[in-house]
């Protein structure tokens, strides 16, 4: 073959390989479309796996063909290093919320005279999907980024992991598509996949999720990529935006009223192409008129190739409204997925637009919320847990029960004076909820199911983990040991020092913790500072390299903060936040320790019954033979140059409260920017409070401030105005 030759035949090879790659992502991502969205498989999974290894090969030979919406890039080849902070094209809004038919007729009324004009009018209802809003970018039809929602304003770029998912397409099933599509929706997980994930963190000794939405917010915010997709999550498209239509509000200029997105009965699910009516591409069969309403940008997602909610329903008034609330009051508890209330927009997207916004909330939809879900089971045993203050918390042993969408078998009782009020027995039946749609306890009994015989419970007079005498002081409805070498309270005190706000000891859990105290090797926190390798090596399955890297991770704990170390020694009433103010005013262990409970009670914040407590605890002989233990194994017992907040900074004399998940700084970091900045960071929302700084999920906090006329702060906000004080 002559040197001429030679090119002519590699670029059929070229040209070979190119056409059989697209056609091989052609029939893959139509039958991930058939199963993931469609849930109507058309290929079975050997045809299927057989075509995603050939698919994988050529793009190995030939890596020149690789292409960002290719099915075989949906898993990042390493894990991120960190998620980059990114501005939503359109603010990511929150919803105000009613919690019932007449608090959304009060809703009505107000956007009604808003405009007053509108006699008709009509509404969409959609559940309410508990998991993590994203925000989905397209260019030209190709998946181009993935955004949390954060704060509304900014949010945490996770494109990598959301390529993992696959009802999230990566490519959009349009002819033509416009230069920017983007679209909202939310990420969640099944309750099959949530149990089953919750299964091998428990057998792998992890800490459990609390709930779905919880494990979705975890997952969305793993670096590894190919973590995420082992975890199945999901995802319903809900809004769709396309520049110079109408949509959540937004227009940038009236659509022609002869553009229209055209169906192609040859595509899959049938495919779209954005067309005008100036040239270009004809009309097919199917045409559909670009969205004018939220019902026919639904129908539209769908086509796209996104998987859309099928509880969708047009209402024509409150009262078909009413109706479609109460019918998934039950309905919704028979789902696959959680769901906690119906979000109900006003159809029409001309409507939307003219309602507009208020300051938080936009004017033309409303989430109308189910109350927290309660359930009947029964109480199989009355038990109580000594935590690390000593306190002694009744727990009722339940029937196992589904609740929120996790399955619940114990519920807190508080203390002797709820147990008192309730008259709670064994056999019981009994309404559980969970309080805050976290932490289950019961809401009441049912005494009419009450067996015969049965006998009030008594909170115990002894520990019954170190057998000393339980007490209880007058001023107090909490029961407690006070027996400093009860097994209880060492066992909790060693993970909260060990834990992330406090020493962040990595690798130190719980099950680590209960082996070392059966096995004798730590009596106090600082023992734990006298562990060896052949020590740990004692200790069922614990290697060698995990001996190590426990040894190292404890020797690395020497070096947190004076802050963190009075925090992680436990004392009642401390928390991070009150750790940080006493050690701004007392520099050293021993300046605090000599301190006057006047003079402790004298600081901002702190008050008579934090004072009482630190200086109770430094009066104790054993605590201040653990402080010279720890000082003696190189603890920070004083405050460095860099620890310790100025006296002088832009916010000196502010008050900030800090409320919510905050978009990509954790919380501690967010109150270090603060007190960096002069700034006072307190824990509890008053008429002294300057700024408060929200995030997602915000709760009371928030409501006091608004009724106060606290001024908020974004993450965003936040982070500005502290580099606007360092120009």
């Amino acid at each position: 073959m002559s040197a001429t030759q030679q090119p002519a035949t590699s670029h059929s090879a070229q040209t070979n390989a190119q056409s059989r790659v697209e056609e091989l992502r052609r029939v893959i991502q139509k039958a991930s479309y058939d199963y993931y969205v469609l849930d109507n498989p058309t290929l079975p999974d050997e045809v299927y796996d057989r075509l995603y290894r050939e698919l994988q090969e050529l793009e190995k030979q030939h890596p020149e063909l690789i292409t960002p919406d290719s099915p075989t890039q949906r898993v990042g080849e390493r894990p991120a290093a960190r998620f980059n902070s990114v501005k939503h094209n359109v603010p990511l809004y929150s919803l105000e919320n009613a919690f019932n038919i007449a608090e959304f007729g009060n809703w009505q009324e107000r956007w009604r005279r808003v405009a007053p004009d509108v006699q008709s009018f009509e509404y969409v209802c959609e559940l309410k999907i508990d998991g993590n809003a994203l925000a989905l970018t397209y260019e030209n039809g190709v998946l181009v980024r993935g955004a949390t929602r954060g704060d509304g304003i900014t949010g945490e770029d996770v494109t990598q992991n959301v390529k993992t998912i696959r009802s999230i397409p990566l490519r959009l099933n349009l002819d033509n598509p416009p230069p920017i599509v983007e679209v909202r929706g939310e990420a969640f997980l099944s309750l099959e996949v949530f149990e089953q994930i919750n299964k091998e963190r428990e057998q792998a000794g992890e800490a459990l999720f609390a709930n779905p939405r919880n494990a979705t917010a975890g997952t969305l915010r793993q670096l590894d990529s190919k973590v995420v997709a082992k975890r199945r999550l999901d995802f319903f498209a809900y809004t769709l935006q396309i520049p110079g239509m109408l949509s959540e509000g937004v227009q940038e200029e009236a659509p022609p009223a002869e553009s229209s997105i055209a169906v192609s009965s040859e595509s899959p699910g049938g495919q779209l192409g954005l067309f005008d009516g100036d040239g270009g591409q004809s009309p097919a069969n199917g045409e559909f008129k670009i969205p004018q309403t939220q019902i026919d940008s639904l129908d539209v997602l769908s086509q796209m190739g996104f998987k859309v909610n099928p509880n969708r329903v047009l209402c024509k008034s409150l009262e078909e409204v009413g109706d479609y609330y109460d019918r998934f009051s039950t309905e919704r508890l028979n789902l696959p997925y959680m769901t906690d209330g119906v979000v109900v927009k006003i159809n029409s997207l001309s409507l939307q637009q003219r309602l507009g916004f208020t300051q938080k909330f936009p004017r033309w939809a409303v989430a109308l919320k189910y109350p927290a879900e309660e359930a009947p089971t029964i109480v199989e045993n009355i038990s109580v847990n000594v935590g690390r203050t000593g306190a002694v918390t009744p727990l009722a042993e339940l029937r196992p029960v589904q609740l929120a969408g996790t399955t619940v078998s114990r519920a807190t009782l508080h203390n002797a004076d709820r147990v008192a009020e309730l008259d709670i027995r064994i056999g019981d039946t009994v309404i559980v909820r969970k309080a805050g749609e976290i932490i289950p306890e019961v809401l009441r009994v049912l005494p009419e199911l009450r067996p015969a015989g049965t006998q009030a419970f008594q909170m115990p007079s002894c520990c019954p983990e170190c057998s000393q005498p339980l007490v209880r002081e007058d001023n107090e409805a909490v029961t407690r040991c006070v027996n400093v070498s009860c097994p209880a309270i060492l066992r909790e005190a060693i993970i909260h020092w060990a834990s992330k706000g406090a020493l962040d000891i990595r690798g130190l859990g719980e099950k680590w913790v209960l082996q070392f105290v059966k096995h004798g090797l730590i009596q106090t926190v600082a023992d734990l500072y006298d562990l060896t390798i052949d020590q740990l090596m004692q200790v069922e399955r614990m290697g060698k390299k995990s001996a190590q890297n426990l040894v190292e991770a404890i020797d690395r704990s020497k070096q947190q903060p004076w802050s963190r170390v009075l925090y992680g020694l436990g004392i009642r009433h401390i928390g991070s936040v009150n750790a940080q103010t006493l050690v701004e005013n007392f520099p050293t262990v021993d300046s605090l320790a000599q301190a006057e409970m006047a003079e402790i009670a004298s600081i901002y914040g702190i008050g008579d019954e934090i004072a009482q407590a630190v200086y109770q605890w430094f009066r104790v002989p054993a605590n201040l033979a653990l402080v010279d233990r720890l000082r003696a194994a190189g603890l920070q017992l004083a405050s460095g140059a860099d620890s310790i907040r100025p006296k002088t900074g832009g916010l000196v004399g502010k008050t900030f409260v800090v409320t919510g998940t905050l978009p990509t700084l954790k919380r501690d970091e967010a109150k270090a920017l603060i007190q960096e900045a002069g700034g006072k960071v307190s824990d509890s929302v008053s008429k002294k409070t300057d700024y408060l700084v929200v995030g997602d999920d915000a709760g009371s906090k928030l409501e006091k401030a608004q009724k106060l006329g606290i001024t908020q702060l974004s993450e965003a906000q936040l982070l500005e105005l502290v580099a606007s004080l360092k120009e």
